[in-house]
């Protein structure tokens, strides 16, 4: 490739050296001409193509390249840094996450061109590397870059990226199946001309202007049907597609395709299940194209494809790649997105001048960010994560325990919120214990879920501490506990419930002693036991997935409900029951016939209720 005169001036002004000699200027050349010519790239990306292993080296900095190529390129520059930054951080890559990590932290689309064809490059020429880099280099191939490279249209690079991997992890089956196509290359194309032929000569002479297109199947996907389909090499049929490709004007385009249908469906016998009509109604992504297959010479199956050259253009040019995440919005705007910025890059817009450099800043992935594990591993939050919700992310105990972190090494609060690519160790503390302000710092379900359920579980306990508190102070005092009146009492004093008094007492903030004048001097005659401001029916403090009516059904889905059975009566399937719901929200059991439950039932019949067995 000879490069343009401007580029090669800016490349030797930031102290590169253009000798053929020059092994980092020549491979640099070589993923230039890949970017240009299979890609399509302009000058912009090309230059930045050249300059980054000056800048990676320490021959030029960026405000030489700011002064020498502008902006726009230095821009470039600081995506790919930044993407190989997090290249060498990551020690587990093979997911569908790190893709997402690699697009949102290129902000610019042609940091990730540029990264294809430099993997492109590396891929073809894996001799050059060191031994112990070509597995790494292979595995990457296959799991993030040539699905990368799917997702944008390039499905060429796609394809070799693929059978090339195939080449180097498994050559016998690579070398087997590549002969095998080899040996039938020409009966192949001998079939495919007999099976053309009279399809050439009838659309001729209905005057249709059409060109015939031949693909293949790649090694790769060939290798795949064998494995997965279980058939062999000389069953698969589909090895070869023609595809029709029609010169039509915008308002005959479906009436034309329709009639080459008829053509071929006259001639040869169609199988109506393999009909794809993609012409009446687009796909989505705006992919038109009718597909038929049809019973061929020699009684073997043929896929025709039957479409236009605006159709061809969009298949071909990426605006029917599969750019599709799961849960992602926006699919729609990314198709819109996608086709601006073929436009601009077929019109030589990449110039890093005026609006059009725009067309290939990429924002529609700001719903989420990645971050890493100490070890590597790659998790997703939300955007607006913090370091509480990643500790939560890692484990409920790790969340619960959290008192800051490191990011990159440098200590940080808990609110931390988190950026893309960011390295998060969660520090955490035996002593430490969720409070009820961590669920403003959270902002995913789970972590407010998991905070929300701790704090809930301490509250009780505190509760429970606080009851046994008010027990062994009474009995100190030589005084009789009434729960109710106990209940009504704190009712009086603003209380909402008995467990918010007895939390009170538990953590000091209300002082036990000061509390006996006013428990023997309450009136709780005053107010009604039962009176319905203060004291709910029972069934109503229970959930109605475990009630029928006004009726406790023992055995139904208790979960959320801290269920025993009493230990002074132990009651057992097939006796009579009833329920009894204590001042901290538990629920017991107790025989009809309990020595306890006339009692029980005299003081707190507002806690009673009707139980049977399921």
């Amino acid at each position: 490739m000879t490069l343009d005169p401007s580029i090669s001036a800016i490349y030797t002004a930031c102290g590169g050296n253009t000798s053929p000699d020059n092994l980092d200027y020549t491979r640099s050349l070589e993923i230039c001409r890949i970017a240009q010519d299979e890609i399509g790239v302009g000058k912009t990306t090309l230059t930045a193509i050249m300059l980054y292993p000056l800048l990676h080296s320490g021959t030029t900095d960026m405000d030489t390249v700011i002064r020498t190529a502008g902006e726009d390129t230095a821009m470039l520059l600081k995506g790919i840094h930044k993407v190989q930054e997090i290249y060498d951080k990551a020690w587990q890559i093979d997911t569908e996450n790190f893709k997402h990590l690699l697009l949102s932290l290129a902000k610019d689309v042609r940091v990730i061109f540029i990264k294809l064809a430099s993997r492109l490059y590396y891929i073809r020429n894996i001799d050059i590397l060191p031994l112990e880099k070509r597995s790494s280099v292979i595995k990457d191939t296959a799991c993030i870059y040539a699905p990368l490279a799917h997702k944008m249209g390039l499905y060429g690079i796609k394809t070799e990226m693929e059978d090339l991997c195939l080449k180097y992890t498994n050559p016998t089956a690579y070398y087997d199946i590549a002969g095998k196509l080899s040996d039938t290359k020409r009966e192949r194309e001998a079939y495919m001309s007999r099976f053309m032929e009279p399809i050439k000569h009838k659309l001729e002479a209905e005057g249709f202007k059409f060109h015939i297109k031949g693909r293949t199947k790649s090694i790769h996907s060939i290798y795949n049907k064998i494995k997965n389909k279980h058939v062999s090499f000389e069953n698969i049929f589909d090895l070869l597609a023609m595809r029709i490709i029609l010169d039509s004007s915008p308002d005959a385009e479906q009436a034309e395709c329709w009639k080459v249908y008829s053509i071929i469906t006259d001639m040869y016998e169609p199988d109506p299940s393999r009909l794809r009509d993609w012409i009446s109604n687009p796909k989505d992504n705006g992919y038109e194209s009718l597909h038929t297959t049809v019973l061929g010479p020699d009684d073997k199956w043929v896929e025709v494809q039957i479409r236009t050259e605006r159709m061809d253009l969009i298949a071909e040019k990426g605006l029917a790649a599969h750019w599709r995440y799961k849960g992602i919005e926006g699919e729609r705007e990314m198709d819109a997105w996608l086709s601006r910025l073929r436009t601009a890059i077929e019109n030589g817009t990449d110039s890093g001048t005026g609006d059009d450099k725009d067309e290939f800043k990429m924002d529609l992935y700001d719903k989420d960010v990645y971050v890493f594990t100490p070890k590597g591993e790659l998790i997703c939050l939300p955007k607006g994560a913090t370091v509480l919700d990643f500790a939560y992310s890692v484990h409920t105990k790790v969340g619960n325990t959290c008192v800051g972190g490191k990011v990159g090494g440098k200590n940080v609060t808990m609110r931390y919120v988190l950026q893309n690519g960011d390295q998060v160790e969660v520090l955490t503390s035996s002593t430490q214990q969720p409070r009820a302000d961590w669920i403003n710092i959270a902002v995913t379900s789970k972590a407010r879920q998991r905070i929300r359920q701790v704090i809930k579980e301490f509250q009780k306990a505190q509760a429970a501490q606080g009851l046994e508190i008010v027990e062994r102070r009474f009995k100190n005092w030589k005084m009789e506990f009434d729960e109710a009146r106990f209940y009504q009492m704190g009712r009086k004093m603003g209380y909402k419930n008995t467990s918010d008094i007895f939390i009170d007492i538990a953590t000091g903030k209300v002082d036990i002693t000061s509390l006996k004048d006013l428990y023997i001097n309450f009136d709780h005659k005053e107010e009604p036991e039962q009176k319905p401001e203060y004291v709910p029916n029972a069934a109503s403090m229970l959930p109605k997935k475990i009630l029928d009516g006004d009726i406790l059904i023992v055995g139904s889905d208790t979960k959320g409900v801290q269920l025993n059975f009493a230990k002074c009566c132990h009651p057992v399937p097939g006796d009579e029951i009833f329920g009894f719901i204590s001042a901290l929200g538990g629920l017991k059991i107790h025989k009809a016939d309990c020595p306890n439950a006339k009692e029980m039932k005299s003081r707190y019949p507002y806690r009673i209720i009707k139980a049977r067995w399921r």
